[in-house]
């Protein structure tokens, strides 16, 4: 896949179908959008085209209110690819950048370097100037410029919109099996494996102690998990909390400990995701309380991952 950081060298010997946005998270929502962008460029011998916005426009224009990313910018970039994009064109976002009115950007970008044929917005979104970059202007502008403009709808799932804020409620709560729902996936961080206080390997339960590079972590708790190591996804069960039974930590960690895997992970960037959750975190009164409970931990874990369709959970990207 093509990556392109700003718009002078884009694609411009072949048409695109293109579309536009953040896409935070990657989920049914905007997966729709993609297969859209997809098969249009595919009927049309066009280049399936992405333009998004780095750093979050929020970010930019009110910090204070920002929300945190599910994706970092390399996952998002990667996830892209999976979904068929051949060409993803990043703007960095400024506040000079944000007073740019919406049909200049149309006219000097999508037309002028990207020749788009088609472009497609997901459902309520807007860019540009006071956000008058909508559906409405672009059939519009695409009467007049040639290009088809179209409004993809938005996905529900038991009711509610797929976005990425909803997710981002699901995970606060725990709720990490209707957030996997609205991802298509299980939701997952990846994070640099440091070296703790190898209290797991005490215990016998050795852990892998991750140094998130995701914001979004789940809710404290134990959940059974799928960590990817040398290209293999195994099965695992993840703490995220603070230890309470020892009350040395002072902010939240993901360990995870690999089931039937003796190996060293120290140094290495793995992935991690949350398929259920089994527990709160909580104090235990002994060590060998604590024991007790990370071994009945793993055993239902063991008998979830017996269950039909846990390998195919754990194949999609």
């Amino acid at each position: 896949m093509r990556l392109f950081h700003g718009t002078d060298n884009a694609e411009i010997h072949r048409p695109t179908v293109l579309t536009l946005g953040v896409f935070d998270g990657l989920h049914l929502g905007h997966q729709l959008i993609m297969s859209t962008v997809v098969e249009r460029a595919r009927a049309l011998g066009a280049v399936p085209t992405v333009i998004t916005f780095d750093p979050h426009p929020r970010a930019v224009l009110h910090p204070e209110s920002a929300p945190p990313l599910l994706q970092t910018f390399d996952q998002k970039i990667e996830g892209f690819g999976v979904l068929g994009i051949e060409q993803t064109i990043v703007v960095r976002f400024t506040k000079q950048f944000s007073t740019v009115s919406a049909e200049h950007f149309l006219r000097d970008v999508v037309m002028d370097r990207l020749h788009a044929r088609e472009v497609y917005l997901g459902k309520g979104f807007a860019f540009g100037h006071n956000r008058e970059g909508n559906i409405e202007l672009l059939k519009r502008l695409g009467d007049e410029l040639g290009f088809v403009a179209g409004e993809v709808p938005e996905v529900r799932l038991r009711g509610h919109r797929v976005s990425s804020s909803k997710i981002r409620d699901l995970l606060a709560r725990g709720q990490v099996n209707l957030a996997r729902r609205m991802l298509g996936r299980p939701y997952g961080v990846e994070g640099r494996v440091e070296r703790g206080s190898e209290r797991g390997h005490k215990l016998g339960f050795p852990t892998a102690n991750l140094h998130p590079h995701n914001r979004v972590i789940p809710r404290n708790g134990v959940y059974v998990s799928g960590t990817l190591i040398d290209g293999q996804w195994r099965r695992s069960v993840t703490n995220i909390g603070l230890r309470p039974t020892f009350g040395d930590a002072s902010e939240p960690s993901v360990e995870t400990f690999v089931l039937n895997w003796d190996g060293d992970l120290y140094g290495d960037v793995v992935r991690v995701r949350f398929l259920y959750r089994l527990r709160d975190e909580r104090r235990f009164s002994s060590v060998d309380e604590l024991k007790a409970q990370i071994s009945r931990d793993v055993t239902r874990a063991e008998s979830y991952f017996e269950r039909a369709g846990t390998k195919h959970m754990l194949s999609v990207i």
